[in-house]
């Protein structure tokens, strides 16, 4: 049994944070950052049969042309990410009321549609970004018993040797995305595929510098001018490598798709990024 300190529940039996029943969420779920942007997607539903909120976490879970999709909004960051994997997984691996994890195991496909900001000058706001690997500077999946494939340690060796990866940050590591899941969706017109660095803050852990000094000099065009085999740094975002390697653990597939809004090379922001999320989302939505 697992105790009710490790696996916690509300009272009506929903799982904590989320405060969702198994019925309420679907095998195909896209996650989004902004709460707002749920009732965006599910506004192409043809029906609506649960929403649910609590906190910054909002579920709506529907139906479109006859296929049954969850939308569930995260929060920003790989520590609410690792909430939202983790209870997601205990909502269809986990008997709730028993209180033990299933004998059959099942797997979920999850999709993140967000925002980025490229790196590269050539790939420019309103683009799309589909995330081959992530590399996270954030340290999350560090505190999980895994392991990397060789190529991923491959390259993250490189990519280490490359910045000279200063002592007293966090320790970075690399993994690669579902190539199921990514295959739904590489054609989806405009799109860049590349590694993404997954940051744990928005200002000093993506290079900017308001009043702070950034620790590493020259940080994006450092990490613009990596390049390898299996393809070159591309994007910041926040929660790509939490989702790539809680997923992996957990048995589930797993791609992000970021809109980018910022060309931090050009220094240029988007004109007008809700017309182009909303055009990435049914390209979505058409290929699911």
């Amino acid at each position: 049994m697992i105790h009710p300190s490790e696996l916690v529940l509300n009272q009506d039996g929903s799982i904590y944070h989320l405060k969702l029943q198994p019925e309420q969420l679907a095998k195909d779920v896209i996650l989004v950052g902004d709460p707002g942007r749920v009732s965006l997607i599910s506004s192409y539903f043809d029906r609506i049969d649960h929403q649910v909120e609590n906190r910054e976490f909002i579920t709506h879970t529907g139906e479109i042309g006859g296929k049954r999709i969850s939308v569930i909004a995260t929060g920003i960051g790989t520590d609410n990410i690792d909430i939202v994997l983790n209870e997601l997984d205990a909502l269809v691996n986990v008997d709730l009321k028993k209180r033990e994890i299933k004998d059959h195991k099942s797997g979920l496909n999850l999709l993140r549609i967000g925002t980025c900001g490229s790196i590269q000058k050539d790939v420019l706001a309103d683009q799309i970004v589909l995330s081959s690997h992530a590399i996270g500077l954030d340290g999350l999946l560090n505190y999980y018993d895994w392991q990397a494939k060789p190529e991923e340690e491959e390259i993250l060796k490189a990519f280490l040797d490359h910045c000279k990866w200063p002592q007293g940050i966090n320790t970075p590591y690399l993994v690669s995305g579902s190539e199921v899941q990514m295959e739904r969706f590489s054609s989806i017109e405009g799109l860049n595929r590349g590694i993404t660095l997954t940051a744990p803050g928005f200002y000093g852990p993506q290079g900017r510098s308001i009043r702070l000094k950034p620790a590493i000099a020259n940080q994006n065009q450092l990490f613009a001018d990596f390049h390898h085999q299996a393809g070159r740094l591309v994007n910041y975002e926040m929660e790509t490598s939490a989702l790539y390697g809680l997923s992996r653990l957990l048995g589930h597939e797993a791609a992000t798709l970021c809109l980018v809004v910022a060309n931090r090379t050009a220094n240029s922001f988007s004109k007008n990024y809700p017309k182009a999320m909303k055009k990435l989302i049914e390209a979505v939505l058409y290929r699911l």
